[in-house]
């Protein structure tokens, strides 16, 4: 079982090293290594089921999703130009699927079913002024249509019928049209959720 927790300032018995972590569970969890107080930390219990003395072990924060399939939240990394964006990916390799979101774009329904293939997607969004003005503001593109700069260039709500969306609302219209024509080529693990929830009683 996996939680997200804060390492405490509690101390060991007799300066035993390690420390404990508040997971929001009625007991704390037991590290057998000494972490700064305050830090956040993804923790792998060992034995939920002994919920007085429960004991685990800091890991990735991605080790949930990659061991469980189960969904782990996002990390966010700053990217000082739209060239950044694409220019700076954290996967070796890069991105195999990019694409833009804009009014100006093709309708999202010109996509075929299941046709977007990827191992790592890449979906931008712009702001009011829309990519054009990220593109603007970026001297190391050379290009004067932010159309040319994407695999497919998407129109998520045409006929919108207002002069702009707010980004979280276009976020959540394009990920949900998207979501059918998105075909990852690592299939997706089904989670066990009955497995992977606390079973202690104060979560019960």
């Amino acid at each position: 079982m996996y939680r997200e927790g804060i390492v405490t300032d509690k101390k060991t018995k007799l300066n035993r090293e390690g420390c404990f972590v508040n997971v929001g569970l009625l007991n704390e969890v037991f590290l057998d290594k000494p972490l700064t107080h305050g830090v956040r930390v993804t923790v792998r219990i060992e034995d939920p089921n002994k919920p007085k003395k429960l004991k685990g072990t800091a890991v990735s924060p991605t080790e949930p999703t990659l061991k469980t399939g189960v969904y782990w939240g996002y990390s966010v990394r700053i990217a000082n130009t739209l060239s950044d964006v694409f220019t700076k990916s954290p996967y070796e390799g890069g991105y195999d699927a990019i694409i833009g979101t804009s009014d100006r774009g093709d309708p999202i329904s010109s996509i075929d079913s299941k046709s977007l293939n990827y191992n790592h997607a890449l979906i931008v969004f712009g702001g009011l002024k829309g990519l054009e003005a990220a593109l603007e503001n970026d001297d190391k593109l050379d290009v004067e249509d932010p159309k040319l700069l994407f695999e497919h260039y998407l129109n998520a709500l045409p006929d919108q019928g207002s002069r702009t969306i707010r980004t979280e609302e276009a976020i959540l219209v394009t990920l949900s049209a998207l979501s059918e024509k998105l075909s990852p080529k690592v299939p997706r693990m089904v989670c066990k959720f009955n497995e992977l929830l606390p079973q202690s009683s104060d979560t019960s």
